[in-house]
Formats: C-alpha cells, sequence, structure tokens
C-alpha cells in the first residue's frame, strides 16, 4: 500500500499514551480488566481482535443514540495522555516512510471512507490509541496479551504495536508485512461500524461456530474487505487522494493474517487440537472467505453474516 505524498494528514484522533499509559475522561466500567484471549503461555500468546462480548451485557445499558443505535456519545477524551508520538505525521510522504505516520493515514482512509458509505448514520472513532505494555480505557485497564480491540465505550480502538511482531508473526506463524496492520486496523474500526449501526445488540450467543460472537466478527473481517477495496479512492480533507496504490501483495497479506487467527489455527497451535464449540471470532477459512466477500461485493448487505444461512 502507497500514499500519495502530496496528501495531508490528520493525527488528530491518533494518540500514543507511551508505557502504562492511562487516559482521562473515560467513563463507566474503569478498572476492570477486558475479558477474553487466551493467556501467555506454552509459546503461544493470547489474541483478541475484538470487542469483548462480555462488555455488550456490562455496558450497553439498553441505551441508544442516534439512528445507528449505538452505545451513545463517546465519553471526553481530551485528556488522554499523548506521547506526541504522531505529531511530524503531516503528508503522505511521511506514511510512505515512518510506519507511525502509515498508521495515521490509514486511520484517515478508514474515516473517509466509512464516512461516505453511513452518511447520517455515521460518527468517527474518538481515538486511536497505541500504549505499551498496558492502557486505561472506559472498558478497563488492559495488557498487551489482549491484543488490539475496539471499546465500544470510549469508542477507540487500542493497540499495543508490538504485538504485530511478537504475537501475530512469532507466536502464531502470521505474515509480517506492510499491510498487515491496515488489515487489523480495518477489522477494529468494523467493530465501531456495527457500534454505530446497532448490530452489537443482535449478539446472544456467544460460543459455537455459527455463534452470533462468530458472525460479529466475521462481518468486521467482510467490512474490513470492504474498505480494502475501495482505498485508493479514499480521500484527505482538501480532496486529495490519500492512498494511491494497493497491489495483489497487500491483499494476500491480509487473508495471510486473517488466516493466522482463525480460531482452530490458534487452538491448534496452542493445545493441538480444535473445539468448535468454544469458537468466538471463526475458522481460518471463514475469515478468509468474508474478507474476500467484502472486498469482492463491497456493500454492507453483502457482509450481513447475521442473515448468512452458512458461513
Amino acid at each position: 500500500m502507497r500514499f500519495n505524498p502530496k496528501a495531508r494528514l490528520d493525527p488528530g484522533r491518533v494518540r500514543d499514551a507511551g508505557r502504562g499509559g492511562g487516559s482521562g475522561g473515560l467513563g463507566g466500567g474503569a478498572g476492570l480488566r477486558i475479558p477474553g484471549g487466551l493467556p501467555v503461555g506454552g509459546g503461544v500468546g493470547g489474541v483478541v481482535l475484538v470487542v469483548a462480548i462480555f462488555l455488550l451485557v456490562q455496558f450497553a445499558g439498553g441505551g441508544t443514540s442516534g439512528s445507528g443505535g449505538g452505545f451513545g456519545a463517546a465519553p471526553d477524551t481530551a485528556r488522554m495522555a499523548d506521547s506526541e508520538r504522531y505529531a511530524g505525521c503531516d503528508t503522505g510522504a511521511d506514511a510512505n516512510e515512518d510506519p507511525d505516520c502509515r498508521r495515521v493515514g490509514t486511520e484517515n482512509s478508514l474515516h473517509d471512507f466509512w464516512s461516505d458509505e453511513l452518511g447520517a448514520d455515521f460518527r468517527p472513532i474518538s481515538r486511536l490509541v497505541t500504549f505499551t505494555g498496558q492502557v486505561s480505557t472506559g472498558c478497563g485497564r488492559a495488557g498487551s496479551e489482549v491484543g488490539p480491540f475496539y471499546c465500544p465505550v470510549d469508542e477507540s480502538v487500542h493497540l499495543d504495536t508490538s504485538f504485530f511482531d511478537a504475537v501475530l508473526a512469532r507466536q502464531l506463524g502470521g505474515p509480517s508485512g506492510g499491510f498487515v496492520e491496515p488489515y487489523v486496523l480495518a477489522h477494529e474500526y468494523g467493530h465501531h461500524v456495527q457500534n454505530l449501526l446497532g448490530t452489537m445488540g443482535k449478539v446472544r450467543t456467544q460460543q459455537g461456530p455459527r455463534s452470533d460472537a462468530v458472525r460479529l466478527e466475521l462481518q468486521a473481517d467482510c467490512y474490513a474487505g470492504m474498505w480494502a477495496y475501495a482505498a485508493t479512492s479514499t480521500e484527505d480533507a482538501d480532496g486529495e487522494v490519500l492512498i494511491v496504490d494497493l497491489t495483489e501483495q497487500d491483499v494476500s497479506e491480509a487473508l495471510a493474517a486473517a488466516e493466522a487467527i482463525g480460531d482452530d489455527r490458534i487452538q491448534q497451535r496452542a493445545r493441538g487440537q480444535v473445539t468448535p464449540e468454544t469458537w468466538t471470532h471463526g475458522s481460518a477459512k471463514q475469515r478468509m472467505a468474508w474478507f474476500r466477500t467484502g472486498f469482492e461485493q463491497g456493500s454492507l448487505e453483502s457482509c450481513d453474516t447475521f442473515a448468512a444461512a452458512a458461513l
């Protein structure tokens, strides 16, 4: 993926909380551990690339706001700690040279794509927050072992950037190419879209290959595919194209990452056996298939995993 050197980047929604970072102004649930994932050990780390289903019960409260019916307006995050890690990310040229600025450019592209796709239903994420070690969020305190995740309470995506090398590549045997992180960020942004559209409220069953939890995850993969298909048409605030090239190799890296984080692949590496009745994210085959569906068909309707008879 190559950015347009002339494009302007907006780092306003991207923050770095530093090591053990805290965040001010985050509402309900502070102090709770975010559940989900396998404990680190045995050479395979736990990974959660999704909002923990537990939060849907703890924090939904039955309330909705706006036409999308999500969890409501995000808490004020103006006092969030920031290391100024992204202060120098100004242009697409910076994104081509610096992985931090590439992260900003990806967020900008996702913002533009979903703003156009959802129209009046759209509200941007409150923050994309990077951290080291652990971080405080509206959903509780989380450590690196949780993996990248979306919190519907503060409407933010959180990730320890060491995850991609230390966990995904080394422990799970996944790819380490340049498009892996954009795919993961697009998946997490997909959870924000689900929050805005009220899809999270459909989750009733939380384990199993056909469970609602798996349907939620596969839909986020499909939404990531939708963005990837349209990425080269996204624009900055001045109408300048953000991304000028997305290759077949990029798509292959996204598919390889989806395969590596399938429940069956993780279970096989961690325990030497596969137990479909405990799946929460979907198999490698399912995750790859739904990313392809979004990439090839490119519509919200085609990504309706809750209506699909077969996953």
